[in-house]
């Protein structure tokens, strides 16, 4: 089974990838629902997010406002930097325990991690392959901007990230999600046939 990466900058199509390919019969684990995960009350990282950024990061149940911790990380890459250190050793194991689980259970061809930190994590170089996901940064920000957020603090969340030009050098595949939804289906087919016939390289991270 090879154990496959889905990664892009936020808002670039990588929800809509990971969909196709749940269709297409590839179990996805979605990462950033386990990093929600380890926040909630008597998880992992609840208590470690608290002393490190506050108790008044918690409502009346305890429950970590994600939408206040986001304003305070994304304005700081220092705090980001902490929180990251918090999360994904954390996400990794999950991640790890998870491959092994699906290979364990007779999952064959391919499985895939979808997340947006994969490289900046360091996980991608632990993975059969890595498939990133792009798009028009005018895209991103008009997705954002749909989402609800405003241009300040989605320009801010496109800032935190690593640059497009950078990611894609790590790609195995490519996924092109600046075109129609039914031309990144077509994209999406390929890979699903390109990884049942065939493995992918390795991931090679550049010097």
């Amino acid at each position: 089974m090879l154990k496959m990466g889905l990664t892009g900058g936020i808002a670039s199509g990588k929800s809509a990838v990971a969909a196709m390919l749940r269709e297409m019969g590839f179990p996805v684990l979605e990462a950033d629902a386990a990093a929600h995960k380890l926040m909630e009350p008597g998880q992992a990282a609840h208590d470690e997010i608290l002393r490190e950024f506050g108790p008044d990061l918690a409502d009346a149940a305890c429950r970590i406002d994600r939408t206040k911790l986001a304003s305070i990380v994304f304005a700081d890459p220092a705090k980001l930097a902490r929180l990251n250190n918090i999360i994904h050793p954390r996400v990794e194991e999950i991640i790890l325990r998870q491959f092994a689980e699906w290979e364990k259970n007779g999952v064959r061809d391919a499985a895939f991690v979808e997340a947006a930190l994969l490289v900046e994590a360091g996980i991608a170089q632990k993975l059969d392959g890595l498939v990133v996901v792009f798009c028009e940064p005018e895209q991103q920000l008009e997705r954002l901007r749909a989402r609800g957020m405003s241009e300040v603090e989605a320009n801010r969340r496109l800032a935190a990230q690593m640059p497009v030009e950078v990611k894609l050098r790590y790609a195995t595949e490519k996924i092109d999600c600046s075109g129609t939804l039914e031309e990144t289906r077509e994209q999406v087919r390929a890979l699903a046939a390109k990884l049942r016939n065939e493995s992918p390289p390795r991931v090679v991270l550049p010097v």
